[in-house]
This record gives C-alpha cells, structure tokens and sequence, in this order.
C-alpha cells in the first residue's frame, strides 16, 4: 500500500542547502523531507570551517574568484565561479543584515580568518570552530517557524516519479506510514555527499549518495566525479570499521582554519616537513596536502598536527569543538601534538546544474554538495563549500517562483491518510552491512587518494558483483520502513561507488583530487571535464 499526498514543491535534505532553499522559497508552500530523526542532520551541522566570501575592505569578489580558479586545477567552470564569489559576497552581506550568528567584533564587523590557498583572510565563521552546527541551528529554529514549509522527520526518498521525462512525483518511505508517493512537479535535491563510500570518512553516516543515486536513476546528467577530496588532518582516532557497525562514526575533523592560525605538521622526529614539499607550507591545496601525509603513513611513519602555535595566536576559545574532540581521544591539544590522517570529506562531483540550480531532468533542482555547479573544479578552495549552498539556494528558490505554478488538488498530509501496517525487514540487515562494509573497503583501497588503471578496474569488477549481490535481496512489496532504508542506502551506495569508479577510469590523468599513479602527471592542456549518466555503465550480466 502507498499513500499518496500531494504537494507543490518538494525540498530533500536538512543541511544548509536544504533549510536554506526551504526559506528562501516562503511564502511559498514547501514540503521538507529528512532522513533523519531531526531537522538539522548532515554534514553543515559538523562543518568546523566558516563561508569564504569577499567582504573585507581589502578584498574582492575578483580575487576571491581567482583563488578558486586556481585551486580548481584548470576544469572550474569560470563563469560559474565568477557568479559565486560576486554572489556570494552579496549574500553573506544579506545573511549578517538577516541576524545569523556570524563572529563579529565590537563595531560589528566580521571576524575573518584564513586557510589553505586563500591570498586574503576571507572566512567567516559562527560559534568559533562550531560554523555548520550555529547556523544550522539558528535556521532550524527559523524553519520550524515559517508557516510555508511542512517539516517530514525520518522520510528517506527513494526515487522520482517521472511521466514524459518530467518530474511528477518522489516517492519517500516514512516509519509509521510506509511508502508515501509525494506528487509534485517540483523536487529540489540537497541531500549532501558521497562521504559513507569510503572506509574514513570526516562525513556522518547519514551521506550515503542518496540524491546522487535517485538523480541517476532519473537519467540526469552528472558531472566531476571523479573528484574526492580528502581532508588532510582528521583525528586518526576511531577510524576503525567493521562489517557489523550498525552507524560507523566519522573522524572528527581538526579544522583547516587551525593551519590558518599558525598551526604545523610534524613527522615522527617532529620536524616541520611542509616547508620541503610545498611554498605554502601548511597552507597548500588540500590535494597536495593529503598525499603528502598519506605518503608518510603508507611508509610507516607518523604525522602529528601541532596546535600550540594557533591556540597561542588565535586563543583556545576559537577552537572548542577541536579541543573537545582531542580531550575526548585522550589528547590535550594545549601541550601535545595529535595525531591526524587523510579522510574522505568533500565530493567535487555530483548533479550538474545550470546557473540557477536547474538539473538536466525537467522539474529537478540540486543544491549544495550534490550539484555540480562547476565551481569547484578538480579541486575545492576551502570554505567555497557553504558558501555554494547560500547562492545557489537563492537562485534556485527565484527559479521556482518565477514559474511556479500551484499544484492541482493542494497539500494533503500523508498523516490524514490511514496509517500503513508495520512489517517486519526479512533478516537482511547483516548481509547489507556486509555489503557497504565490503564497499568502503574497496572505494578507500582502490578510487581513494591513490589510484591505478588496474585497481580500478578490480573495484569496479567487485562493485558490479556486490550489486548483483544486493540484487539478490530486493525487499517484499510489503517491506517495512527499516528494511527499505537499509536496503535503499546499500543501493544508493553501490550506485555512486560504481560512477566514481568509471569517472576515475576514464581520466588517464593526475589532476586535483584525483591521482593516477599510472597517470602521475597533468595533461597539458587539461583533459576535459567528463560528463556521464547511469546510461554510460556497462550494463551487469
């Protein structure tokens, strides 16, 4: 049994992207989905850097613009970042005039820090080094008063409707309704990464490719996947997985402003080794940064990163959420380095999207991490990734409301609907765990921060194999809410593993993010920017 409900505009995800596409979007009527058993749920509320935007007296739009073009490695879409910095600029402005909690001195003027491949001190940050989680708060509570937007708790999508190549329709699975059918001819995607495809991930588990996955399976057009960026200083500390964690725990993140404010990698002989590799020490790309440090891992040393000198500059009270993370591991950050390593924490690829958020499936919006908007390139410049969410949740919301029209037969809520019968899942839930945990293994080993012709192709070989597996335990019609989530997360999984195995295939190139070591070298000029569907796979016997 399916419930159906009808509805005018469909926003998925409760990030910063998501809250803020919702309220961009009032007066107008707007249903919310989230997975989780909350509103504010994904990755905004653990992000410990700020919003880069050009608002200092001292900088500019342009500038900003070229920091990120250069970070980007030769394949940003330089309309598209031009249109970010200057948007951006404007509508961090809006946001302080709006009353987010930003980190502002005694006249009132932002606090600005500074990180990697940034020329100018250009981040804003709320709460310290607690960004994602203030203002994701602050929006929650203005979500929750806005009379336009119906919140729905633990809805987990599953896939768009589509009639005539047009969006009709998402259906969603709820705990005490089961399968709803949410007809509507507007759906905006905002449900965040890719972070739960690999073994260490800064991500939570919630971002698992759901809107990657269902966009997909809608034929819409993708693009960059092969970009992963992995965060060069996680706390190397309760990384370890195993096939039977129900809800693995992300790496807690030391934050990339803590380089910003002085702070510096030592080997095992703490020597300050940056200063050999890079003429920006601690503050060189991500990409460069990373491999540095997984190079010194794989070969059996040890890489620590040392607060003192930012705790000494910027004061410990910018830093609470790091230092409550090192005191959890048993560190004190105050008097001893920590140790850190690489791990999976922002996807450059996903969902392309023209300038205002609109996907190449008619009556599909993406934004925030799921879009591919061309701006990040190879490469994400730090703090950009907010930032992205911010504009693109305005322009979106202006698209929509230019065209909108109200749907036929109003908003029904599926709570008036009779309540679907409770079933019990089928006793498959090992076996996916089993499953992912097999994937994560695989995508770290193998489509992680080295890789090779050979290895990905085994990778892709053992993805198709566990798809097959996964295939095998398609869950009854009359499954229940559980069993369809876990289910539908393995799925989405395998799917986004699979693409970014064949992007990462199909770049015979070291570029960015993603390193062939058979390919170690950048093409010259840079080889495209690829652009693939579901169609593109080769088809599982």
């Amino acid at each position: 049994m399916t419930l159906v409900s009808d509805a005018e505009i469909v926003v998925v995800g409760s990030g910063l992207a998501g809250l803020l596409t919702a309220l961009r979007l009032a007066p107008l009527p707007v249903t919310l989905l989230t997975k989780t058993p909350f509103l504010a749920g994904g990755s905004s509320d653990l992000a410990q850097g700020g919003i880069a935007a050009a608002v200092a007296i001292d900088d500019s739009p342009a500038d900003h613009a070229e920091d990120t073009l250069a970070a980007g490695a030769g394949l940003c879409d330089e309309a598209m970042v031009r249109l970010l910095a200057e948007d951006g600029a404007r509508e961090t402005r809006a946001l302080i005039g709006e009353g987010l909690p930003f980190d502002l001195d005694d006249e009132g003027v932002p606090l600005l820090g500074r990180e990697g491949a940034h020329r100018r001190h250009r981040i804003l940050h709320a709460g310290g080094d607690a960004t994602g989680h203030t203002l994701v708060q602050t929006l929650v509570a203005r979500v929750r008063a806005c009379p336009s937007i119906r919140v729905i708790e633990e809805a987990f999508a599953l896939d768009l409707i589509l009639a005539d190549g047009r969006v009709t329709g998402l259906l969603a699975t709820q705990p005490r309704l089961g399968k709803v059918l949410y007809r509507c001819p507007r759906v905006v995607l905002a449900t965040g990464g890719i972070g739960g495809l690999y073994l260490r991930t800064t991500n939570p588990p919630v971002a698992t490719g759901d809107g990657l996955a269902i966009a997909a399976r809608a034929g819409a057009r993708l693009g960059d996947l092969e970009f992963m960026q992995f965060h060069p200083t996680a706390l190397a500390v309760g990384e370890a997985r195993t096939a039977e964690d129900e809800t693995p725990k992300p790496m807690p993140l030391m934050t990339e402003a803590l380089r910003g404010e002085g702070a510096v990698l030592l080997d095992e002989s703490g020597h300050r080794f940056m200063t050999d590799e890079h003429p920006l020490a601690e503050l060189a790309p991500r990409d460069i940064l990373a491999r540095t440090v997984w190079r010194r891992l794989q070969a059996g040393r040890s890489v620590r990163l040392d607060l003192r000198p930012a705790l000494a500059k910027a004061g410990s009270a910018r830093f609470p959420t790091v230092l409550a993370f090192c005191k959890e591991a048993g560190y004190d950050a105050t008097t001893t380095p920590v140790p850190i390593a690489p791990a999976a924490h922002y996807h450059m690829g996903g969902v392309v999207t023209d300038a205002d958020g609109r996907t190449t499936v008619p009556g599909l919006w993406a934004c925030g991490e799921i879009a591919c908007t061309g701006v990040h390139g190879a490469n994400r410049l730090a703090s950009n990734s907010l930032l992205e969410a911010i504009v693109f949740a305005r322009r979106i919301a202006g698209d929509i409301a230019r065209d909108h029209a109200p749907a036929a037969g109003g908003t029904v809520p599926p709570s008036r609907a009779a309540a679907h019968a409770a079933h019990p899942d089928s006793g498959t839930a090992p076996e996916h765990r089993a499953i992912a945990h097999e994937l994560r293994q695989i995508m770290y080993d193998h489509v992680g921060l080295m890789r090779d012709g050979a290895g990905l192709a085994r990778a892709a070989g053992r993805i198709d194999a566990l798809t097959r597996r996964l295939q095998a335990l398609r869950p009854p019609e009359d499954a229940g809410h559980d069993e369809l989530l876990r289910w539908g997360e393995t799925r989405n999984l395998l799917l986004a593993g699979r693409l970014v195995t064949e992007a990462a295939l199909r770049r015979r190139e070291s570029r960015g993010a993603h390193y062939r070591a058979d390919f170690p070298t950048p093409s010259e000029p840079p080889l495209p920017r690829q652009f693939l569907t579901i169609a593109d796979l080769p088809a599982l016997s």
